[in-house]
């Protein structure tokens, strides 16, 4: 399967997005601060021209307004065991309620954060209430990517990502 054109990340990089990697949304509404949250989980488009985070909607009020304000967002991905770290930038931000699939999803990402964490000494059941939310309360927000970054430490961190880098 090629790449299409449009499309800011490749196959490998969209598999890490949806990794056991810790992940973060941020965005910025009326005011000069940012929202930011905790992730659940990300669902990347199989053209992988668009990504969905989902959040709980309890931790996520400030980061929903901001996306209604303007519809951009950010998004970091970081796997703790080797600090590899990459941010998405996008627009056309726009809650929504998650399908079956989505859900899906969230368990699956949260089984695999608990591993990837496990191995660092946190305790599966501290982690697992880290990521705990009533499926009810599970917000879907999908965006279209319009930049990457490789946000990893070291001489590259802050470069533009490059798909098949």
């Amino acid at each position: 399967m090629s790449i299409a054109p449009e499309s800011l990340i490749d196959a490998a990089q969209a598999a890490f997005l949806q990794g056991g990697v810790s992940i973060s949304a941020a965005s910025c509404g009326a005011h000069p601060f940012p929202s930011v949250c905790r992730v659940l989980a990300c669902s990347v488009a199989e053209d992988r021209r668009r990504l969905t985070v989902m959040v709980a909607r309890p931790h996520a009020q400030e980061l929903l307004e901001d996306i209604g304000h303007g519809g951009r967002l950010a998004v970091v991905f970081s796997q703790p065991s080797t600090n590899r770290t990459i941010q998405i930038k996008g627009d056309n931000a726009q809650p929504g309620v998650p399908d079956a699939r989505l859900l899906e999803a969230v368990y699956i990402h949260r089984d695999a954060f608990v591993a990837e964490v496990r191995q660092l000494g946190f305790p599966a059941p501290l982690v697992r209430s880290l990521l705990c939310c009533a499926d009810d309360d599970i917000v879907a927000i999908g965006f279209t990517p319009t930049a990457a970054f490789d946000q990893s430490p070291g001489p590259r961190a802050g470069a533009p990502l490059k798909a098949g880098a």
